[in-house]
This record gives structure tokens, C-alpha cells and sequence, in this order.
């Protein structure tokens, strides 16, 4: 099975975030980036299919600049086969456009499978994985908690509002995985060292027209001062009355 696994570098999520001077987009001065936390849950997926499988092939794409191939590496080095950087100079936060890109690369190579992160924990916008499905024409099944594969076919469980839904899947598919799915693997230096000898491929994205357009960007404003009502148990009336006050606010 030929298994595309979708990837996305983000800043840090205890990264000190500025705006950039143009107000739109942040100012990556500074700011450490990372994997998606979710797409992690998608790669060790993707490699735990084929190693119950014992044949195919795991290769990671992005849509992003040139200092993703930090983030490519890393999943090389975890086991993927095959690295694919779609590269441009904007930044991306329009759901649309990304999967607009992917889509067209991913209809040029073998795949059977795609798996996503549930979303990007930068811009949360979970839109990816359905819109890709939509373009190339797959079954979908989203923030899926665990998956198993038999007889060629996938069984995915996925929560929902008061209950967990089971859903049969035939391939081609696109999934999104969710916290849960699975733990992780890290790199090791075997991996590591084997990554330098994978194959890694650069190529323009195909973007396509923006969806959206993002008018400004403004950090959350600061959070109030705490109050101290008092000390040890002669506090709590003053605690229920202040709780009691802002509760009615």
C-alpha cells in the first residue's frame, strides 16, 4: 500500500508569538519550530500500516519553505521511505489553497491512502483533510481515535457528541488522525543516519487562488490580575461572594 502522510511545521506551542510588521502573519523571529503535534499521530500510522503489511511505501509531503526540510528529515529519519517538499515563500493558512496543492501532487504518484493530523495547532482551521478528499475524490473519515486494517479494508472509531461512531473504509482513503491514535515513535541514530540516504524532492506548489484572506492578526489581550481574597478558611465567604459577583456578570 502507498501511503502519502500530509505534514505541516509549526511554531512551537510555547512559543512567544509577535505579529510581523505587516499585521497579518507572525514574525518567526525567534520562534522555534516544530512537527505538528497531530500529524505525529498520522506518520507512526502510516508506519505501523506497513509494517503490518510487511510491503509499501510511507512518503511525507508540506506545503512550505525551504526550512521545512527540518521537519521532513525528522520523519525520515521515524521510517518514511520518501520526502516531498511543495515550496513557497508565502505563508499558509488558507485550508483551500494547501489542499488545492497537495492534491495536485498527490494525483501524480501511486497512493492509496492519505493520512493527516486532525489539524494544525497553529491555525486550527481543520479543514484540510475533507477538502483534500473532496479534490481527489477519496472517502474521508476525520479525528479518528483508532483504526484497523483487514481484508483490504479499514475499520476507524471516531467520537462524537455522546457516543463513538465505528465507520468501515475502503480505500483510496484520506483520514485524520486524533490525540490517542497511537504513541509515537521518536528517531533514533540508526534513523537518523539512514534519513541522509532517502530520497528528498523539491518542487514549486501548485497553490492555486486563495480561498480566504486574512484582514489582521491581533495577540489575545492580557489576562487580568489575580485577587487574593484572604488566607486559609476565613476566606471562603469573600471566595463564594467574589465567585457569586462574576457569575452574575
Amino acid at each position: 500500500m502507498d501511503i502519502v502522510v500530509c505534514i505541516k511545521r509549526v511554531p512551537a506551542t510555547d512559543a512567544a508569538i509577535k505579529i510581523a510588521a505587516d499585521g497579518k502573519s507572525i514574525d518567526p523571529a525567534g520562534v522555534t519550530f516544530e512537527l505538528n503535534a497531530y500529524d505525529e499521530f498520522a506518520l507512526e500510522q502510516a508506519l505501523r500500516i506497513k509494517e503490518q503489511l510487511n510491503a509499501g511505501s510511507v512518503t511525507v509531503v508540506t506545503v512550505g519553505p525551504k526550512d521545512c526540510k527540518k521537519q521532513l528529515d525528522d520523519a525520515l529519519a521515524r521510517g518514511a521511505d520518501k520526502a516531498v517538499l511543495l515550496s513557497t515563500t508565502d505563508w499558509m493558512y488558507d485550508g483551500m489553497q494547501v489542499a488545492s496543492a497537495l492534491a495536485a501532487w498527490i494525483k501524480t504518484v501511486p497512493c492509496q491512502l492519505v493520512l493527516c493530523g486532525r489539524q494544525a495547532v497553529d491555525s486550527d482551521n481543520n479543514q484540510l483533510p475533507a477538502n483534500l478528499a473532496g479534490r481527489l475524490g477519496f472517502a474521508c473519515v476525520t479525528e479518528v481515535g483508532k483504526l484497523t486494517l483487514a481484508d483490504g479494508a479499514f475499520t476507524a472509531e471516531r467520537d462524537i457528541e455522546g457516543a463513538r461512531e465505528v465507520v468501515a473504509c475502503k480505500t483510496p482513503a484520506v483520514i485524520s488522525c486524533q490525540k490517542g491514535l497511537n504513541e509515537p515513535r521518536y528517531a533514533n541514530l540508526k534513523g537518523i543516519m539512514a534519513a541522509k540516504k532517502k530520497p528528498f524532492v523539491e518542487q514549486p506548489a501548485q497553490l492555486g487562488a486563495r480561498g480566504m484572506e486574512i484582514v489582521a492578526l491581533t495577540l489575545p489581550a492580557p489576562r487580568a490580575a489575580g485577587k487574593i481574597v484572604g488566607n486559609g478558611a476565613d476566606a471562603v465567604p469573600a471566595l463564594i461572594a467574589a465567585l457569586r459577583e462574576s457569575k452574575a456578570l
